[in-house]
């Protein structure tokens, strides 16, 4: 970066690993910044940024590219339902659940809440939702709960009948939904975060550790252990998985769910929540093909291109269901079964990948990745997940270089 002063300040303000973003992200945030602040030049914006939260603000929310969308990890969203609706009985009325999203983003993950608790029968006075961003921009675009279809992914989308009206091209949150979360700034590394406020049931932070630095990720992990309550559950991200486990916490025990009880301790097991199907990452169909294909001893990467057989669609279908119903080995069998039949198939390559990460086998999980990229190399999913497990092992550019081709795939099918 021709400048680092820039990126120096971003790491101190929210911090922002350089490396885990890319250099080149930052420095057009700078010189986008530049060109609309200061006529060019880089020396009075820097002196501008000494003086002014607000383009300190402006810099941070030009560099930060929210994605997400509704129902993220399906698996725990329903150890959510599970949960609290265990709790609500224990609390019998006494106070309401509490639970924080942070960083939210444009809201769909603590809208997600919303929806999964009501679905799984608590009353709206049973629960408050939090939600943080360290972005202005972000949080007005998530107090508004209009949203367009990028958010809305995978094949179980009856959520959406339920909870939002038509509007265009556009789908609009129900009130009942909105009034449930409230939205505010903050920022994780802000001395004193939410000092003044009780500590939650639950606390979702998903997705933030894999840009810190070490140092950087033990200061976070302290400041969520001071906002968890001693029996509360943290909720956070595939390839932070193996962070938490290095300091001594214990999954909770739902596959995939990613769920960390804060103390420690490993509850019971269970396998599907109660009262609540979440909503599945069920592979996207594709058309039949006219007849039959060959299982090829060797695939190329041209074949990404092909159409599945109908009989690979429900194939995949079946095992999105198995590993998200808690059943991992059954769908390591059928996605290793599919691939005897039928040969190389990235979609099968990738669930033996997500299965491979839930376990915290990393190593096995990368190879799986790599081989549903060499079959499809825009497949969105490996993309990501390998990223993030490139990043917790250290490997930021490599990490970075994923990112980016995640990126221009999201650009190319907007």
């Amino acid at each position: 970066m021709s400048d680092p002063r820039f990126a120096q300040l971003l790491k101190e303000r929210i911090g922002l690993d350089a490396e885990s973003v890319g250099e080149a992200v930052i420095e057009r945030a700078v010189h986008q910044r530049i060109n609309k602040v200061s006529g060019g030049s880089a020396e009075h914006y820097w002196m501008l940024l000494q003086g002014s939260a607000e383009e300190v603000q402006a810099l941070i929310e030009a560099v930060i590219v929210p994605e997400t969308w509704f129902f993220r990890y399906p698996e725990s969203f329903g150890a959510l339902a599970d949960l609290a609706s265990r709790r609500v009985l224990e609390l019998a009325g006494s106070r309401p659940l509490r639970i924080l999203s942070l960083p939210c983003s444009t809201g769909e993950e603590p809208y997600s809440i919303v929806m999964a608790l009501l679905d799984a029968g608590l009353a709206p006075s049973a629960f408050q939702v939090d939600a943080l961003d360290v972005s202005r921009a972000v949080l007005e675009r998530a107090e508004e709960g209009r949203y367009g279809r990028n958010s809305f992914r995978g094949s179980n989308l009856a959520f959406r009948d339920r909870y939002f009206r038509a509007d265009g091209n556009d789908f609009q949150l129900a009130e009942a939904v909105r009034h449930k979360v409230r939205f505010r700034v903050g920022n994780l590394l802000a001395p004193g975060l939410l000092a003044g406020e009780a500590p939650y049931d639950y606390v979702f932070c998903r997705n933030l550790l894999i840009y810190f630095d070490r140092p950087t990720q033990e200061q976070v992990v302290d400041v969520l252990h001071r906002l968890a309550r001693p029996d509360g559950v943290l909720f956070i991200g595939p390839a932070e998985a193996s962070l938490m486990s290095r300091i001594g916490l214990r999954p909770l025990g739902v596959p995939q769910s990613f769920a960390f009880p804060r103390q420690g301790a490993d509850p019971v097991p269970r396998t599907a929540p109660l009262n609540w199907t979440a909503p599945a990452p069920i592979p996207r169909p594709a058309p039949p093909k006219p007849a039959p294909a060959r299982p090829r001893p060797v695939a190329k990467p041209e074949q990404s291109e092909q159409p599945m057989p109908l009989s690979a669609d429900k194939a995949l279908a079946e095992i999105a269901r198995l590993a998200n119903s808690g059943q991992a080995d059954e769908a390591r069998q059928r996605c290793e079964a599919l691939l005897t039949k039928q040969g190389p198939n990235a979609e099968a390559f990738y669930w033996l990948g997500l299965l491979a990460d839930a376990q915290g086998q990393g190593s096995e999980a990368q190879a799986f990745y790599r081989k549903a990229l060499y079959l499809q190399p825009d497949h969105q999913e490996s993309l990501q997940h390998l990223a993030a497990l490139l990043a917790a092992q250290g490997d930021m550019a490599g990490a970075r270089r994923l990112q980016e081709r995640a990126a221009r795939g999201v650009k190319r099918n907007g």
